[in-house]
């Protein structure tokens, strides 16, 4: 014990006098981004023994989801100390490329099992139900005895965690905000931009040109600073126009009209407020490979996404299949003890799928008969996001519905899955996230909406209004 806490002091002495910080890393840290102990720049990373042993549980889990991080995380670990002798690994390795601008961060294994009280420092008792918690805690607790002028923080996404720390003495605690892109959620992108009164009147000079047989306005960009590709610009008068592309100095824009968008069609189904007709055009729109729609419950993305699926496989012939899926909530994540085929055990989860089928079809003379013809014509695929990764997918229309729940690490998996000639449709409602360690800042939405603005290919929307009730209306409000 004395060879280690010497090989953990002297990196401290070492990590103080450099005004370098010690961050030790909750579990759930490395489940939700199991590439974080890079994500520290110069830092010294502290990994608790109890951390991997809590990962070595979850390895071996059914949930797909889970399990594969946790050995992505163990990977990534083992690729760095792997090849460390034991007082270096103790002491700190190297994390290669954390900071290619500066000196490297280091990672380091605390055996947190031989921490003992020694009547200096208050540890938490580690044999209650929270012991792997406490456990953590009191490596950052052992560590910020050891190195007073240091700062040690423990990094968890488990508030409680945060609040025991706290209460137990640590100075420094915080959420793990690497992969937040926003400070605030009203920032995140709409798709849209609104200009109040007349759009022309705040422009002094455009030029018009014409660019593969369409007319565009060719802006500076100073007169839309925050355009992005994909994204519509309207005013309080008529105008309404596209932001097709941008370069080092130009918007281009081309434009459209109200009432093309607001008389367009799929499957039956028109548009009922001007954003679902901007995401019915996004949809239809042969150039964007993702179309990520937001917006609360009852605004109309399922709807939209699906009827437009319809409409492209059977009627434009565009795709062979419609995949739908949705990651499975933590009390279903074992579908293979529900009876039945894939489609079956997805069917209570995938519900809302139903629910829309019936609304395009609900007025048919034999609107089930209409429903299963419907589902057999179009190829229409029933998937849990748990069993998606590995496969490619070709030729298909994919819908991923309730996708707010998701990390970017999971969501990013899932559309690196997308094949050739295919197209993807992500919803989501960041006010309707079940996840405890994932909030609106930092679910993987967020992060996609933002990630994906400057990409010509990829359109967002963010449709607003509750379609369903005055009363779903006022339950989205104030309830």
């Amino acid at each position: 014990m004395e060879a280690i806490n010497a090989a953990c002091h002297d990196e401290n002495l070492d990590t103080a006098s450099s005004g370098r910080k010690t961050y030790v890393l909750d579990t759930n840290v490395l489940l939700h981004d199991p590439t974080a102990v890079a994500a520290f720049m110069e830092h010294h990373v502290v990994i608790p023994m109890t951390v991997l042993e809590e990962l070595d549980h979850i390895k071996d889990r059914r949930d797909k989801t889970v399990s594969r991080e946790a050995r992505i995380a163990i990977g990534m670990i083992e690729k760095i100390v792997g090849g460390a002798s034991p007082g270096a690994t103790q002491a700190g390795v190297e994390i290669p490329g954390s900071n290619f601008n500066g000196p490297l961060g280091t990672l380091a294994i605390y055996p947190d099992q031989l921490i003992q009280e020694d009547g200096v420092v208050p540890f938490l008792n580690a044999t209650q139900d929270q012991a792997n918690d406490n456990r953590i805690i009191n490596v950052a607790l052992k560590l910020q005895s050891e190195q007073l002028e240091a700062v040690v923080c423990l990094v968890t996404k488990d508030i409680n965690m945060r609040i025991k720390a706290k209460g137990s003495g640590l100075n420094n605690v915080e959420d793990y905000r690497h992969d937040r892109v926003l400070d605030d959620i009203d920032l995140l992108s709409t798709g849209y931009e609104h200009v109040s009164g007349d759009f022309w009147s705040t422009i002094a000079e455009v030029d018009t040109i014409r660019e593969d047989n369409v007319t565009l306005h060719r802006l500076a960009k100073a007169a839309l600073p925050n355009a992005y590709p994909c994204q519509f610009v309207y005013d309080d008068e008529k105008f309404l126009a596209y932001v097709v592309k941008i370069d080092d100095e130009f918007v281009y824009l081309r434009v459209d009209s109200r009432d093309n968008l607001m008389n367009q069609r799929f499957w039956g189904l028109a548009p009922r407020n001007l954003e679902q007709a901007m995401a019915m055009r996004l949809l239809d729109d042969g150039d964007i490979d993702m179309t990520v729609l937001t917006g609360p419950a009852g605004s109309g993305k399922t709807l939209l996404a699906l009827a437009y699926g319809l409409h492209a496989i059977l009627e434009q012939r565009k795709f062979s299949k419609l995949i739908l899926a949705r990651s499975t909530p933590p009390i279903a994540e074992e579908i293979g003890f529900l009876p039945g085929t894939e489609e079956e055990k997805m069917a209570p989860w995938l519900a809302a799928f139903e629910d829309n089928l019936e609304i395009l079809h609900g007025t048919d003379e034999c609107a089930n008969g209409s429903i299963d013809y419907v589902k057999e014509r179009a190829n229409i695929q029933f998937k849990s996001l748990n069993f998606m990764r590995g496969r490619s997918f070709n030729n298909a229309y994919i819908i991923i519905d309730e996708a707010q729940g998701l990390t970017q690490f999971q969501l990013k998996s899932i559309i690196s899955r997308v094949g050739a000639d295919s197209q993807i449709v992500v919803l989501g409602n960041l006010a309707q996230i079940d996840n405890k360690y994932i909030s609106p800042l930092t679910s993987g939405l967020t992060y996609l909406v933002e990630r994906v603005k400057a990409y010509p290919h990829a359109g967002t929307m963010f449709i607003n209004g509750i379609l369903r009730s005055r009363l779903a209306a006022f339950a989205e409000e104030n309830l």
